[in-house]
């Protein structure tokens, strides 16, 4: 079996695809949008099984969604849980890969994206996402952020192998000036975002997922590498997180 198939069925079955809280997704809309009944059209880009789409259907009461994932079995449990929830009216979903989105300038009020910037890279998003934000529109954004300037070789090593894009906040607040826009609010995602939301029922499914898989080295080795960044967070949680940047097009 294919890595992409081994990591639908590891994930599919989560609330969410990477640490967060509705709390913290609350919190940005709160910075984001002045006015919750405000008709606006939003971009959900790496959706995944659909946690803040569907929130901000429930929150934003006349806005449109689009909620974007390359992955259709993803979709496929967002809309059945939007339509379960009485939001899936106003929750279109696309499969697409985010690299070739087929979007017009200007077209959006907002454009949310937690969890998953990274598969583009920090700067290469902004920098393609910004002309699809309408001059004042909104991007909400959630990258991998280092806490302090100095940290230990471990985990310097590992986001050098897995992340060399990684940087502070100052480091991604200038990029967003640099590229156009005026950064309007940050703060970073909790513990529990990591532990309570993501990592333990992501722990929980493991022997489910080993045994789908009859053991399999490749489903093993998927959890190997899970275990090993549970670990590093666990560990060195002080010295990274995810940062919530949310910023208005300038111009």
């Amino acid at each position: 079996m294919d890595t992409k198939q081994l990591l639908i069925d590891l994930h599919i079955e989560g609330d969410r695809q990477g640490p967060g809280s509705q709390q913290a997704t609350e919190m940005a809309i709160d910075f984001a949008i002045a006015d919750r009944t405000a008709p606006l059209e939003i971009a959900d880009i790496g959706c995944g099984t659909g946690a803040s789409a569907i929130l901000l259907a429930q929150l934003l009461n006349n806005a449109n969604i689009t909620a974007v994932d390359f992955l259709p079995q993803f979709l496929d449990v967002l809309r059945n849980n939007a339509d379960r929830l009485g939001v899936g009216k106003r929750i279109t979903t696309l499969a697409c890969p985010m690299k070739r989105l087929p979007f017009q300038n200007e077209q959006w009020d907002v454009i949310w994206y937690e969890g998953a910037i990274y598969n583009m890279g920090f700067e290469n998003g902004i920098q393609q996402w910004r002309r699809l934000l309408k001059v004042g529109g909104v991007l909400v954004v959630s990258e991998i952020t280092l806490m302090t300037a100095d940290r230990p070789a471990e985990i310097q090593a590992y986001w050098d192998t897995h992340y060399p894009e990684i940087g502070t906040a100052s480091y991604k607040m200038k990029l967003l000036e640099d590229n156009g826009y005026t950064p309007v609010a940050y703060y970073v995602l909790g513990e529990e975002c990591w532990l309570e939301n993501y990592y333990l029922p992501l722990q929980n499914r493991f022997e489910q997922f080993l045994a789908k898989h009859h053991h399999s080295s490749e489903a093993f080795n998927l959890v190997v590498a899970e275990e090993q960044e549970i670990r590093l967070f666990q560990q060195f949680r002080q010295y990274f997180s995810y940062g919530v940047y949310i910023a208005r097009r300038a111009c």
